[in-house]
């Protein structure tokens, strides 16, 4: 049965999320900048109210996905104080200045993350070569990819989402993500096969998940 992943940017639409039937959270911050690590005392009290899998993002800022030695030890040091609030899995993704996945640094966060499972999350969008980066990312340890196929939003990334689906074989779960909605969720299952999917159910344009969007989402 396939499962859905919601992006919450604030403990209010974890809630909303939980409360709704969501599979997992992916818990981050800093909305307008397409999710940063969150705040570890909302990830603690979050921990206590919620008891289905919560993921949290380790990025240090928005941008690009290449970090200086500060950033990418900041990333260290926090990664293993969320680990210490029993986060459930970590979501990150780092590329090297030519846009190729950054093996050494992904796989040392991988090292430090275990036995906790990660997500190497959009920034795949932005690596060079479908195929190659989907290897190495296998290859670092990664179990999940949260994908939009490279291209700006999930209908027009559907043919490299489908292909994702096949190249990967079951041996890393291609979570789609990136423009999906209710209303074209059941068309992007059909045609890609995949059977994780992400969206953060915001339909207003504001802030917070809505319950009705995640419901919708989970009943297709």
């Amino acid at each position: 049965m396939s499962k859905i992943e919601i992006a919450c940017f604030n403990p209010e639409s974890a809630i909303i999320a939980f409360e709704s039937g969501a599979d997992r959270i992916e818990l981050c911050d800093g909305l307008n900048e397409g999710g940063t690590t969150p705040d570890f005392e909302t990830v603690k009290e979050l921990r206590a109210k919620i008891n289905i899998p919560i993921f949290v993002m380790i990025r240090p800022r928005g941008g690009d996905f290449t970090y200086s030695d500060a950033e990418f030890e900041q990333m260290k040091k926090e990664l293993a104080q969320l680990k210490s609030l029993e986060a459930d899995g970590f979501v990150f993704g780092i590329l090297d200045e030519n846009n190729e996945v950054n093996s050494e640094q992904n796989t040392a966060l991988i090292e430090l993350a275990h036995p906790l499972p990660c997500t190497f999350h959009r920034a795949f969008d932005r690596a060079n070569d479908l195929e190659g980066s989907l290897e190495k990312v296998i290859s670092c340890g990664f179990k999940t990819i949260l994908t939009s196929g490279q291209q700006p939003n999930v209908s027009e990334g559907k043919q490299n989402l489908k292909k994702l689906v096949e190249l990967s074989a079951g041996r890393i779960e291609i979570l789609v993500g990136g423009g999906l909605r209710s209303v074209n969720i059941g068309e992007i299952r059909e045609f890609t096969k995949a059977g994780y999917f992400h969206s953060s159910a915001i339909t207003d344009g504001g802030a917070f998940a809505s319950a009705d969007e995640v419901v919708a989402l989970k009943s297709k």
